[in-house]
């Protein structure tokens, strides 16, 4: 599913701006699907393009007009047939995890610090799980099953951590060349 999908059905939800999307892909979605501005705005450009949202411009003092979106007739319809597909991915691209691959390169305070700032990540996002479940009631059946799944992912990616963070080795030698 792309940005431009997922934006679609935030607005599903109703009218929004950039700025308002992007902030719920850092609260609601950050746990699972990561866009910027940089894809946020480019994909409501071609949406808007395509005629799957509509937008109007707000006046706001001292600002650039802010620009709402809404979705379309047209634009739900689209949001439904990509939800239609069924063989979908669960990707995960994590540099912690390429980072910890090459373990063996790395200095024992190396790794210490790098699996202590994720378990502080990972204490960070459980709390916002804790701060979700105060609003869970108006939450639609899927956003909760989503919130519960990154809330399980999360408590168990932490305590993996905790559990095996001496299996890793550090390396021996760290002037060691790469053709050595």
């Amino acid at each position: 599913m792309d940005v431009k999908t997922v934006c679609l059905g935030m607005l599903s939800d109703g009218e929004a701006s950039g700025y308002d999307l992007k902030k719920q892909f850092e609260s609601t979605f950050a746990h699972f699907f990561a866009a910027g501005y940089g894809s946020i705005y480019p994909a409501l450009s071609s949406l808007h393009a395509d005629g799957l949202v509509d937008c109007r411009e707000e006046a706001q003092d001292g600002r650039p007009d802010r620009k709402v979106y809404r979705i379309t007739d047209d634009g739900l319809a689209h949001l439904r047939g990509a939800l239609s597909e069924t063989n979908l991915t669960h990707r995960v691209r994590s540099e912690f995890l390429a980072a910890m691959c090459f373990a063996h390169l790395m200095s024992a305070e190396q790794i210490a610090a790098i699996l202590d700032h994720r378990v502080t990540e990972l204490s960070r996002y459980l709390a916002m799980f804790d701060e979700f479940d105060e609003c869970n009631g108006e939450w639609t059946d899927g956003m909760r099953f989503v919130c519960g799944f990154g809330r399980a992912i999360t408590e168990a990616s932490k305590r993996y951590i905790e559990a095996n963070r001496d299996t890793l080795t550090a390396a021996p030698d760290l002037k060691r060349t790469a053709a050595q």
